[in-house]
């Protein structure tokens, strides 16, 4: 069994401006993890991919986030970050954790955290 926690945004209420740091840890029966990633969804709006990091670190990030967001992983400790900083209310939304993982040879799957509140005020 495997599982992706979360934490970091907690529901809290940061303002424009602020910043954030939202750790993701993936425990279980690992065999391996390839891309690791953030997606948000924001209310009445579907899932998007916010940043994404592979095992090796090459990174990528939706435009609207770049320059402004900074995706990090440890691989030792099957760990994604996402710091957040320069936030703005269009950023309000919930962050979910994503891993593209073996449970053994060849068994991959995605994985998803159960979701952490970020909210912004203006």
């Amino acid at each position: 069994q495997v599982q992706l926690v979360e934490s970091g945004g907690g529901g809290g209420l940061v303002q424009a401006g602020g910043s954030l740091r939202l750790s993701c840890a993936a425990s279980g029966s690992i065999f391996s993890i390839n891309v690791m990633g953030w997606y948000r969804q924001a209310p009445g709006k579907q899932r998007e991919l916010v940043a994404a990091i592979t095992s090796g670190g090459s990174t990528n990030y939706t435009d609207s986030v770049k320059g402004r967001f900074t995706i990090s992983r440890d691989n030792a400790k099957y760990t994604v970050y996402l710091q957040m900083n320069s936030l703005k209310p269009e950023d309000t939304a919930v962050y979910y954790c994503n891993a593209d993982l073996a449970t053994g040879p060849e068994v991959w799957g995605a994985y998803w955290g159960q979701g952490t509140q970020v909210t912004v005020s203006s």
